[in-house]
């Protein structure tokens, strides 16, 4: 039988995922609002054989904790951090997607010692505004995961990768439709009350931005002005809609190794 790996925080268990070389340098991969670890799938497919690979599930998804919420990003924050500690990873890389580049921006402006480069994907200083965050909180509060999971992820890929991809896009549907609603409410809150536009020029780790062409959810435009704000930060846009490390692999992939080399 093949043991779960978790950390054991003070309130929580954090489930993860770690491979490859002992000694080799460590990314860390962190995720949307409403995935799991496998959403990293193929990157830790790409880069295991010459990076320790770190995935886990943020707090309230997949296998890790769903304590009562609500949460905030610098309490995901903290979760990194400790998970880290628990693991004696005393710097890494961050690729943070969405949720995730949020959490890369809070690690950014208050543990930069902590991180060697930040990868910030599909994400802003500031998503949506708090009408639209708290109708999906009342949505999923009152009605549960279906209905929003199906909207949500009509907006994750483009059409034409729903259309050609509906293998890749059905486990993730139903991934998000069997997530635990009090867990992805609280961490709704999270992504609603973040706001870093004021500060996030204070950020000094070297730093890439990626964005998905077609994202409705974080435009590429917010993309660009994260990277304009950060001192030496370098601008990608890929040909995906939100979740671009899965619609544009490839090219998402490339990026990162080079940026990850250079």
């Amino acid at each position: 039988m093949t043991l779960v790996p978790f950390a054991e925080l003070p309130d929580a268990r954090i489930h993860y995922d770690i491979a490859g070389p002992a000694n080799a340098p460590a990314i860390l991969f962190s995720n949307s609002l409403g995935a799991t670890l496998s959403m990293w799938d193929l990157q830790a497919a790409a880069f295991s054989d010459r990076f320790r690979v770190l995935r886990y599930d943020t707090r309230g998804h997949g296998q890790s904790s769903t304590t009562p919420g609500p949460y905030s990003i610098e309490q995901h924050s903290r979760d990194v951090l400790a998970l880290l500690d628990a693991l004696n990873l005393d710097r890494v890389h961050f690729c943070g997607l969405s949720m995730g580049g949020q959490i890369g921006q809070w690690l950014g402006l208050n543990a930069a010692p902590r991180l060697h480069k930040l990868i910030l994907c599909n994400t802003a200083a500031k998503i949506g505004n708090a009408e639209s965050w708290n109708a999906r909180i009342e949505a999923v509060s009152k009605n549960g995961m279906k209905d929003v999971a199906i909207a949500v992820v009509a907006r994750w890929f483009t059409p034409r990768f729903h259309e050609e991809h509906r293998e890749v896009v059905a486990p993730i549907l139903h991934a998000l439709q069997t997530a635990n609603p009090a867990g992805y409410a609280a961490s709704c809150a999270a992504v609603r009350d973040f706001d870093s536009r004021a500060i996030v020029s204070q950020i000094r780790v070297p730093t890439l931005v990626m964005s998905g062409a077609h994202d409705l959810a974080t435009p590429p435009a917010d993309g660009r002005g994260l990277a304009g704000q950060i001192a030496g930060a370098r601008f990608v846009e890929l040909d995906a809609a939100h979740l671009s490390d899965i619609e544009d692999a490839a090219h998402f992939n490339r990026e990162l190794d080079a940026f990850l080399s250079s």
